[in-house]
């Protein structure tokens, strides 16, 4: 199977999984000139025809037949964590590009299914992780790349935050190990983690810790830590937590070689979640010690507080990475995220649990 062709300048773009996350995805579609919102496909039949209707598209009910719909080109996946390897094979052997929420699947084995399938059928498999897009944590990563900081020596990611019974209730499949994959690690500070290893680099050994420690009503991970050593010798420090009421924070930071540091917190007390958190704390640098830039902080804080005024941070840079995928179709290039990068990340939540499991030090190929 080769990848549908597609209009010239626009690509069909169809939901699967018409939850929270689900009406970010179709509000950013009808805001991009190069994609057309086709429809959508769900397991509840009442769910799936509101959403379609509310966005102008097709209610599916049958996965399969939407795949073939000529006029569907890509999809944005965006149902439990579980669901993510199968229809992503599903679609890749359709001919259909791919979009998959984060994280793209809960074991590297099945990545490299993911990925193989894409591979195989020639269309393009992405991973969404709009964070990377945000203005401070594009500074942290160029401020790296440019050397400003010498090599990276050591990064730690703080994430405290909280998530009550309200949270779980919403969904049956959340905080399950069967509905979802695990707790924190694989849902609340997915993007913090691929943040750290972005920044960071290849990781070379890991040794980690996870426990359930004031949640009782739900059976998986509220809390992780874990000690890093990277290829490149730097090391690393991960604790994130959901046990904090109210939530405080989520920080990435860098030290380097040359003593600078930079960093960025991407959210104010608890991690942003569509459907129950109002408008989210704008994401800014809370650290910045560059020889030279020291003064830059304040005024890239008053900038970012600025454009979040401007522009909600939880809608506005799902519309620029879903964009990006729909133009890396159009223009035949790797998207912003791909498969591979996703990968990684996954690759860094499972030693986590592999860790504690087998009590040892996780190493990495």
């Amino acid at each position: 199977m080769t990848a549908k062709q597609h209009p010239a300048g626009k690509i069909g773009v169809a939901i699967i999984g018409p939850g929270k996350v689900a009406h970010t995805h179709a509000q950013a579609l009808v805001a991009i000139p190069e994609a057309e919102f086709v429809g959508v496909w769900g397991r509840n039949p009442e769910r799936t025809g509101a959403f379609a209707a509310r966005y102008g598209g097709s209610a599916y009910a049958d996965l399969g037949a939407m795949l073939r719909d000529p006029r569907v080109q890509a999809v944005i996946i965006c149902t439990p964590h579980p669901q993510h390897t199968e229809e992503t094979i599903a679609a890749a052997q359709a001919g259909v590009h791919v979009l998959v929420e984060k994280p793209l699947a809960l074991t590297t084995a099945d990545c490299d299914r993911m990925i193989a399938a894409a591979d195989a059928a020639g269309v393009k498999l992405g991973v969404v992780s709009q964070r990377r897009l945000y203005e401070p944590v594009q500074r942290v990563k160029q401020a790296i790349e440019a050397g400003k900081i010498g090599q990276p020596i050591l990064g730690t990611v703080v994430v405290l935050g909280w998530r009550g019974p309200e949270y779980y209730a919403m969904d049956p499949w959340r905080g399950t190990w069967d509905g979802e994959g695990g707790g924190i690690l694989v849902n609340q500070v997915v993007h913090q983690l691929d943040l750290f290893q972005w920044f960071m680099g290849p990781i070379d050994e890991l040794f980690g810790y996870w426990d359930n420690l004031n949640h009782p009503y739900i059976p998986v991970d509220d809390t992780a830590v874990a000690v890093v050593r990277f290829r490149n010798g730097a090391l690393g420090n991960i604790v994130v937590s959901n046990s904090q009421n109210p939530g405080l924070y989520a920080r990435i930071h860098v030290h380097g070689y040359n003593g600078a540091t930079v960093g960025v917190q991407t959210d104010g007390g608890s991690v942003f979640f569509v459907g129950q958190t109002g408008k989210a704390e704008p994401p800014v640098n809370d650290v910045w010690t560059v020889a030279g830039e020291e003064g830059l902080l304040a005024g890239w804080q008053t900038q970012d507080r600025a454009g979040s005024d401007a522009h909600d941070p939880m809608t506005y840079y799902h519309v620029l990475q879903d964009r990006d995928f729909v133009q890396a179709v159009l223009a035949d290039r790797p998207p912003l995220v791909p498969g591979a990068e996703g990968r990684k990340l996954v690759k860094l939540i499972e030693a986590i649990y592999r860790s504690q499991q087998d009590h040892a030090p996780i190493r990495f190929s």
